[in-house]
């Protein structure tokens, strides 16, 4: 994402005092202003694929994961799926709030967020857009919502370990924020010896690296074992990818000064291990294991170090399911994750998604699954009952009154 959509600042005395719309869903410090709502409408979504197909694609995604045998898990799947089915018309798949809100201006399109600039704030509008390859895949429902509310509930549990760039959250898709210069660094944690990617940490090792990014990394590590510390592994935007860095060279090439990466670092890591530890507390309820995630830190004009951007999202984390994985890692079976993958697989199955001009539409069947996820992960995450919008106001309508009437409330 572009350096200004990690612009986020805490400002406690400006906070709204309004009845919000969930006082209930968020930290008193973060609540909305007003009492408008989502809005969700029944809408036909069409495929180019048969039916069989897609229904066969569809067994083979539910079969990746179960509910079965989960305390506390959510019993009215067909519920949430009936929901999802009536917002599939009406997703937040684009944002032209500089052309609704007044003082709205230099609009930045990020892979999943549009930012606003508004004076000394941006205002953060998380969509429901889902990305890979580069490009736009869907628009999946509540997945903005999910996104936006768990960073703000993580947000508020980790105030002592880090101040983050939160003002206010006027909407269940927006987060308003400070100003703030962005490091341009990302700052990876890894609790685990896993990944697939070029950059994975299980890629390197088993491609024979034995120092990455100044951890060194002792022989016989298998894949998806427990590291004995948590390693911090940052990495460096390049124009198409991430490109892992060691401390030396991020001091070195002036990305950071030493004194702001070794804060940073530090916060990174025990950001991470409250992460790990708070979830650990309510296993029971929560089931989870933080796996690896990423933040990312700026510094306000008075020198303070934020933390910005998302907090231990579906999006930036790797979650595990906690009570299978000491026996599936024991019988070399890979851990139980709510996987969200399918959907990406499915278009690499029936397109060329680096190089189609228009790819196909994805199938109603798998989107709607992937939403479930996302609420699933959120419920797991915050140990709280996802909250599903009215629909008496169109969701664009009510984003950009409840914007309104937050910067309003700022000046």
């Amino acid at each position: 994402m572009a350096a200004a959509s990690m612009s986020l600042t805490t400002n406690p005395t400006k906070t709204p005092t309004t009845l919000p719309i969930h006082h209930h869903r968020l930290p008193p410090n973060l609540r909305p202003i007003t009492t408008l709502r989502f809005s969700v409408s029944s809408s036909s979504y069409s495929s180019s694929f048969s039916a069989l197909r897609i229904a066969a694609r569809t067994a083979a995604a539910k079969a990746c994961f179960s509910m079965e045998g989960f305390d506390g898990a959510r019993s009215d799947k067909d519920e949430v799926l009936k929901a999802v089915k009536g917002a599939l018309g009406n997703c937040l798949s684009e944002t032209n709030l500089d052309e609704t809100v007044l003082g709205l201006t230099s609009k930045i399109r990020g892979k999943v967020r549009d930012i606003y600039q508004s004076g000394e704030y941006l205002v953060l509008v998380t969509t429901d857009r889902q990305s890979a390859f580069d490009r736009v895949l869907a628009s999946i429902p509540f997945k903005g919502q999910v996104l936006n509310e768990t960073s703000l509930w993580w947000f508020e549990k980790t105030q002592h370990i880090a101040p983050n760039a939160v003002v206010s959250a006027p909407d269940q898709n927006v987060t308003i924020a400070k100003k703030c210069s962005i490091f341009p660094v990302e700052f990876v944690v890894r609790g685990f010896v896993t990944g697939s990617t070029d950059t994975s940490l299980w890629t390197v090792y088993k491609n024979g690296v034995r120092n990455y990014c100044g951890n060194a990394l002792p022989d016989g590590l298998v894949k998806n074992q427990k590291l004995s510390a948590n390693i911090l592994t940052p990495t460096t935007k390049a124009t198409d990818h991430d490109v892992p860095v060691t401390p030396d060279e991020i001091i070195e090439r002036g990305l950071m000064t030493k004194a702001d990466y070794n804060e940073v670092s530090r916060k990174a890591l025990c950001l991470f291990e409250y992460g790990q530890l708070e979830l650990q507390h309510v296993a029971l309820e929560h089931g989870l294991i933080l796996v690896d995630t990423k933040y990312e830190f700026g510094k306000a004009s008075d020198g303070t170090i934020l933390l910005v951007d998302e907090v231990h999202t579906p999006d930036s984390s790797r979650y595990w399911i906690a009570q299978s994985y000491k026996e599936r890692f024991q019988n070399g079976l890979e851990p139980e994750n709510v996987d969200k993958e399918f959907l990406r697989l499915w278009f690499k199955e029936h397109c060329n998604p680096y190089e189609d001009e228009v790819l196909p539409d994805a199938p109603e069947e798998l989107v709607s699954e992937l939403a479930w996820r996302y609420i699933f992960l959120f419920e797991r995450i915050t140990g709280r009952q996802f909250f599903f919008p009215s629909t008496e106001v169109p969701i664009h309508k009510r984003i950009s009154c409840n914007v309104s009437r937050a910067l309003l409330s700022l000046r």
